[in-house]
């Protein structure tokens, strides 16, 4: 069985690397290692070694510090209702959605948020 800690950094690794719109393919040349390594390390499958993790996190842009982010707080109970959920990164579609709303040009992306928060504010 995985450890939780293994599981949080592999969440973390996938996160950042759906964000950037990386591929595990594409990690992997990075790092060196083949692609079925990162699938290991992202399902907390396989223990990320301390120099592999420094790798990973050059690769991806980011401090070490960052796959450790949230480890504290990280709640095992569902979302229910409209709740948040408690590590919003995780759903693809979230990251889908931010990556897109990034691709946006400035001043339309600050129209869309006025609406979002309108909208939100309805609701």
């Amino acid at each position: 069985m995985a450890h939780p800690v293994d599981v949080h950094v592999g969440m973390r690794v996938r996160h950042r690397r759906w964000l950037i719109g990386m591929t595990q393919q594409q990690l992997a040349e990075k790092v060196g290692i083949k692609f079925q390594q990162i699938q290991k390390y992202e399902t907390g499958a396989n223990r990320v070694s301390a120099s592999r993790l420094w790798d990973i996190a050059e690769a991806l842009d980011v401090p070490v510090a960052f796959f450790f982010e949230g480890i504290e707080d990280q709640a095992d109970a569902p979302v229910e209702g409209n709740a948040m959920p408690a590590d919003i990164m995780g759903d693809k579609e979230a990251l889908d959605l931010v990556r897109s709303y990034y691709a946006i040009p400035e001043n339309q992306r600050r129209r869309l948020f006025d609406l979002a928060r309108v909208l939100s504010d309805v609701a």
